[in-house]
C-alpha cells in the first residue's frame, strides 16, 4: 500500500520513513503531486492542523495520508513558538533564524524557567475515512547556545537533562527513542496494522 507523508520538511521525512521501513509500505512525498493545492495551516492547535492535511491530501489524492504537526512549547513564553514554531522570526524564516529569537527571547532567563516542550500529533487518514490521532511530547531545557550537528529545527538548542545531550546531538536511532516524534510513531505503528488492513 502507499503512504503519502503530508510534509516538505525532509528531516521529518526521514525519521518517518526509518520508523516505517518495516512496514509494507511505498513511501510518497507531496512532491510527487504537483497538482495538489495548497493547504492553509489556520487550525489554532496542532491536532487541528495535522489532521487538516491529512484529511485534505487523502480526500484530493485518494490514498492513506500521514500529516505530522509539532512545535516547541516554552511555559515561560506563554507556549510560544508553539503552533508558529516554524515561522517563529517570520514566514520564510530559517532553522537559524528561528532559534536565534528563541535565544534572544530567553537571553536574561535561567533555570526551570528554561523549561520546553516538544511536541508531536501524528494524524492518519484513510481514503475511507478511517482516521487516528497520536499525540507524542518530550520533556527538556533550552540550552543558552546551539550544540550539535543531528536534526532540524530547534533540536540544536532542545537539552534533555538526563542524556547531559542537545537533540542535535544524538544520533537518529537514539532521537527516534527519546524525541516527540520518535514517541508518537512508537504509536503509530501499534495501530498501523489495521488501516492497511482496509482496501485503499
Amino acid at each position: 500500500m502507499e503512504l503519502v507523508i503530508a510534509s516538505n520538511n525532509s528531516g521529518k521525512i526521514k525519521e518517518i520513513s526509518t520508523a516505517l521501513r518495516s512496514f509494507p509500505l511505498a513511501i510518497r512525498q507531496l512532491s510527487e503531486f504537483p497538482r495538489l493545492p495548497p493547504i492553509v495551516e489556520d487550525q489554532k492547535t496542532f491536532e487541528g492542523n495535522a489532521l487538516k492535511k491529512a484529511r485534505s491530501i487523502s480526500q484530493f489524492i485518494g490514498k492513506l495520508t500521514l500529516a505530522d504537526d509539532s512545535g516547541l512549547i516554552v511555559p515561560h513564553l506563554k507556549g510560544q513558538p508553539g503552533i508558529y514554531s516554524a515561522r517563529y522570526a517570520g514566514p520564510q524564516a530559517t532553522d537559524e533564524e528561528n532559534n536565534q529569537k528563541l535565544l534572544q527571547e530567553l537571553q536574561e532567563v535561567t533555570g526551570e524557567a528554561r523549561q520546553a516542550i516538544f511536541t508531536c500529533y501524528l494524524a492518519l487518514v484513510h481514503p475511507s475515512g478511517q482516521e487516528r490521532v497520536i499525540k507524542g511530547e518530550c520533556e527538556g531545557m533550552i540550552a543558552t547556545e546551539l550544540q550539535g550537528r543531528y536534526g532540524f529545527g530547534y533540536d540544536p538548542l532542545f537539552f534533555i537533562p538526563s542524556l547531559q545531550k542537545t537533540m542535535a546531538q544524538l544520533s537518529l536511532a537514539e532521537k527516534m527513542q527519546w524525541s516527540h516524534r520518535g514517541q508518537a510513531l512508537s504509536q503509530l505503528k501499534e495501530i498501523l496494522p489495521e488501516f492497511l488492513e482496509r482496501p485503499s
